[in-house]
């Protein structure tokens, strides 16, 4: 008898279970879908990506995206540096097996040094101040980069030859063409600034863009995904919006020569 009367309440417990897994699923496939909207050249570009790390590598791409947009977006820096330090403490929860964030479904899971890029967000959150040059732009976000770089190299398979420290330099790029879409002008080094105020017509924006460019590293990668996001990032700077999308044609080509880069 006392076997029957608990059937009930292990199947609400059970029914909860399973609402809560739809849910966190849910919110799963919202967070992705945010980034996808902002990337919609993926669409095409994950071709060159085997097809069971395609979920990750989108769930890893809307992370890094949660994580610049605190450090970078709005005009209030208070609501990005709390979120980074929620963060901080979620990564570190993630190494024992505990997670609070949708996207953990994905990514928690995965034998990666969270704890590692967790201890480089300060970094992140520092670098919201206008750089002086473009040495201080790029060397305050080294943490972070080696960070995300470690991280590469343990969700997906490396490209043969390469190092992670090899990757630093194409992420440092990368997250700084995502800076320039979330803060134009704001975010431009007060050197860059002082030289394009010597050429009328032309805004600080134009002339940091350029400079990204000119530095480019020839190596995109040390993995495919992040040699595919950094193929689209480079392609739109050079196309001369950093925030709009490529069209099909334009982004296959591009995914192409950076997943053979």
């Amino acid at each position: 008898m006392a076997g029957d009367a608990m059937k009930p309440q292990v199947a609400a417990e059970v029914e909860a279970a399973s609402q809560e897994q739809s849910s966190q699923e849910q919110a799963l496939q919202d967070f992705a879908g945010k980034w996808r909207a902002r990337w919609p050249e993926w669409s095409v570009a994950e071709v060159f990506v085997p097809r069971a790390q395609r979920g990750v590598a989108v769930a890893w791409a809307a992370l890094q995206q949660e994580l610049t947009d605190a450090a970078w977006g709005g005009t209030d820096a208070l609501p990005g540096e709390a979120k980074l330090g929620w963060w901080m403490e979620e990564l570190q929860g993630w190494r024992m097996n505990r997670r609070r964030h949708p996207l953990g479904l994905a990514l928690q899971r995965q034998a990666a040094p969270w704890g590692d890029l967790a201890l480089a967000l300060p970094a992140l959150r520092d670098s919201r101040e206008r750089p002086g040059d473009r040495n201080e732009a790029f060397d305050g976000l080294i943490p972070v980069a080696t960070a995300i770089g470690a991280i590469d190299m343990a969700l997906f398979e490396p490209v043969p030859g390469q190092l992670a420290e090899a990757a630093v330099p194409a992420i440092q790029s990368s997250l700084l063409e995502s800076r320039l879409v979330l803060q134009g002008d704001a975010c431009v080094p007060l050197s860059v600034v002082a030289r394009a105020m010597a050429r009328p017509g032309e805004g600080a924006a134009v002339e940091w863009s350029r400079e990204l460019l000119a530095q480019w590293p020839a190596r995109f990668g040390a993995t495919v995904p992040r040699r595919l996001w950094t193929a689209l990032a480079h392609t739109r700077l050079q196309r001369g919006d950093a925030a709009r999308p490529l069209s099909p044609w334009t982004a296959l080509l591009a995914a192409w020569r950076g997943a053979r880069n």
